[in-house]
């Protein structure tokens, strides 16, 4: 099948590629021609694990092509996916501008282009949307005179340094259509991804994207809430391991985001949380729930500042600190929400001398930061000389470091774990003063 997949951010590339490989032909558009240039030359403009290789291969093989020109790319595409950016505007709701301008330009170009032998095309709309977009453009394209397209919404759900296999292996495909010849062409498209049995749903567009938004909004619930039992946690001397293993037996429960850390981040969760409220304020519709998740975000990203703060005192000024983990999680170089930025602006606003380490997300950091950071290819570079550690990403090499190394380089061995990645009993017996989340009251345990 021809697909054409408008914007070549994370989710549309991830879309456009893994199309590819189940065999169709597809093109990927990008109104950026630099983002075009670097993916023409081999290369990505963001970073997800095994992504580069099934580009590289799919090109070589003729199933995926890039171009700026969006008029050509889609002239014989039976599905045009639409996987433009629409991040948080000042008043907190989704920015639809590079939707309906994407929209706009598809029904000028397929305006008199007739439908084609397999009958109507398909416009999807792949991008976080608030409730009620897809019928706008569904009204939009039948006022441009095109009533020969239809519109569709398929909501993503694919997590950042984990979205191949998500892609591929789906939980489950959700689909939006006003008419059920579209479900089947949406059937088809993914049947390839479906050989496990894993559901493909079909609703309707206000119910797929109002999907997404609960989705999100279901699962950044359950981090702020074992974040705040964390927090509770620290005050009563109660280790939230201990209370996360008690819980996350429970079936109902689960384990997966109940992970106490410094709160979440990403091109996700905060943005359709605030979208969520976006939409209860526009409907007079107050949600104490979504908004108590919220806030508890906004306190729990400065967590770690707090701590740091009293243990230093008076002297955090003069003090050097390193920071390991800038992306909002392991496995990406995306650091939009960032806890990580949170604290570093908080320590350089306190006059502290910040040393960072990130294995992908320091390009990124650096392009808003410049020299007010001093940034360090290793791990153990970052801590040589420094007067403390913060751990914010729990990327996989943090793990299991050499202890009595980080003993040596550090001045002063005080470690401030925003993950939980080691045992308190461990570091204590290393000599470290150690702060984690939740794990064994709010006075750290201190080495001798």
């Amino acid at each position: 099948m021809k697909v054409a997949v408008v914007g070549t951010g994370y989710v549309g590339l991830v879309t456009a590629t893994c199309l590819a490989e189940s065999g169709n032909e597809v093109a990927g558009i990008d109104k950026d021609a630099r983002k075009i240039e670097t993916l023409l030359a081999d290369k990505l403009p963001i970073y997800e694990p095994g992504l580069l290789e099934l580009v590289q291969r799919n090109r070589r093989e003729g199933r995926l092509s890039f171009s700026t020109d969006l008029g050509a790319a889609i002239k014989n595409a039976r599905i045009i996916f639409i996987a433009v950016g629409t991040p948080q505007s000042a008043t907190g709701d989704a920015d639809l501008s590079a939707i309906w301008a994407v929209g706009d330009e598809i029904a000028t170009h397929l305006k008199s282009v007739p439908p084609g032998p397999h009958g109507s095309r398909v416009i999807v709309i792949k991008s976080t949307v608030p409730v009620g977009t897809n019928t706008k453009l569904h009204e939009r394209l039948l006022a441009a005179g095109c009533s020969h397209l239809d519109a569709a919404s398929n909501p993503e759900f694919l997590k950042e340094g984990a979205a191949i296999e998500d892609f591929m292996k789906p939980d489950r495909v959700v689909v939006g259509v006003r008419r059920p010849e579209v479900a089947e062409v949406m059937r088809e498209l993914y049947a390839p991804f479906l050989r496990t049995e894993r559901p493909f749903i079909v609703m309707s567009p206000e119910s797929a994207e109002m999907t997404k938004y609960a989705a999100n909004g279901m699962l950044a619930t359950k981090i702020s809430f074992i974040n705040e039992m964390a927090n509770l946690c620290d005050r009563l001397g109660a280790d939230i391991n201990d209370v996360r293993r008690g819980i996350g037996h429970d079936a109902r429960i689960g384990f997966q985001f109940l992970h106490p850390g410094p709160g979440y981040g990403g091109s996700c969760f905060p943005k359709d949380v605030q979208a969520i409220l976006g939409m209860g304020r526009a409907h007079g519709l107050p949600l104490d729930l979504s908004q108590a998740v919220d806030r508890v975000n906004q306190r729990q990203k400065q967590l770690l500042f707090q701590k740091i703060s009293r243990h230093f005192g008076s002297e955090l000024k003069s003090k050097t600190l390193a920071v390991w983990g800038l992306s909002f999680k392991p496995k990406t170089d995306d650091i939009r929400e960032s806890a990580a930025l949170t604290l570093v602006d908080a320590l350089l606003e306190a006059g502290v001398t910040v040393r960072v380490h990130d294995p992908e997300a320091m390009a990124n950091v650096r392009a808003i930061y410049g020299d007010k950071l001093v940034y360090v290819d290793r791990p153990y570079g970052a801590i040589e000389g420094a007067d403390g550690l913060a751990i914010v990403t729990d990327w996989q090499e943090f793990r299991n470091p050499d202890f009595e190394v980080m003993r040596r380089l550090l001045k002063t061995p005080v470690i401030f774990d925003g993950r939980n990645l080691y045992e308190p009993r461990t570091m204590q017996s290393y000599g470290f003063t150690y702060y984690g989340i939740g794990r064994a009251g709010d006075k750290p345990l201190a080495g001798t």
